[in-house]
């Protein structure tokens, strides 16, 4: 399938990290040397190709090159620590998450950095939508009929997550909470890794971005059962929403630009579409 940036790309003032240059930065012209984009899960994920659409439009605004380094694990905590830590002259940006900066310091006291206090913030620049995805085996070909399967096998069930914390796990933990069913936990470092073993058989149900979950969908890998806004989307609109099925049902990612702490930004106006929230 291929990625449309309509569906991902904010319209208006993206901001870069440069009002407040130290004196010797000011001196040159921003940017003069690569800047590095840290996207903290594994390549071939969502997160992953968000990233890699919106480096290229942003390097054709600032002719400048984004080198994508992505840095998995523990739930995007690696590659977010590593960006809050980095020198804030606008060369070290993170594309967080709904998964880096939300739910994970609501959930982990622990983090190695404060998501208010580490970071600036940037610009939203992006929303997606899940796909609950089945392997091919699965005898369920609908929503209702994977949740009679799992209340027919409780515990004997079990579900991949792009780690613990992160939104692919709480969608799935809520999908189990409203379906009343129990099935088993097991963390990745990113659902691109989890893919091969939904494929196999090994994994029964992923909660995949929908635009990286959809192209094993129209090869024939993987089965959808449904997506995860409210309504259908129409990048997919064949499939049903989850919520006609469990009303209220909703789950969605936001994709967001950091730069580290004492990062000032200015805007400099970019022709990019506004995202369509679906």
């Amino acid at each position: 399938m291929k990625l449309k940036r309509s569906s991902f790309l904010r319209a208006g003032a993206l901001a870069l990290c440069a009002t407040a240059w130290p004196a010797a930065f000011a001196q040159q012209a921003y940017p003069s040397k690569p800047i590095r984009l840290v996207v903290p899960f594994p390549a071939g994920g969502a997160t992953d190709l968000f990233a890699r659409t919106l480096s290229q439009k942003m390097g054709e605004k600032l002719g400048a090159t984004l080198v994508i380094d992505n840095k998995p694990g523990a739930g995007g905590a690696i590659g977010s620590d590593l960006v809050a830590k980095a020198p804030a002259d606008g060369y070290t940006l993170l594309l967080a998450t709904t998964s880096t900066h939300s739910i994970g310091p609501a959930i982990n006291p622990k983090l190695p950095y404060d998501t208010v206090r580490d970071f600036a913030p940037i610009a939203h620049v992006g929303d997606a939508p899940s796909i609950m995805l089945v392997p091919n085996s699965s005898p369920a070909k609908t929503v209702r009929e994977w949740i009679e399967y799992a209340k027919k096998n409780p515990g004997k069930l079990n579900y991949a997550s792009s780690g613990n914390g992160t939104i692919v796990q709480l969608t799935a933990e809520l999908f189990k909470s409203q379906a009343g069913v129990f099935v088993t936990h097991i963390p990745y470092k990113g659902t691109a890794l989890a893919i091969p073993d939904l494929i196999s058989g090994k994994v029964d149900v992923l909660f995949d971005a929908l635009p990286t979950g959809m192209p094993h969908v129209r090869d024939g890998r993987l089965r959808a059962l449904g997506v995860t806004s409210l309504q259908r989307s129409p990048l997919a609109p064949e499939l049903p929403a989850i919520a006609d099925v469990l009303p209220g049902f909703e789950s969605n990612t936001w994709f967001g630009l950091y730069g580290p702490k004492g990062c000032q930004p200015i805007s400099w106006r970019a022709s990019m579409p506004r995202p369509t929230r679906r």
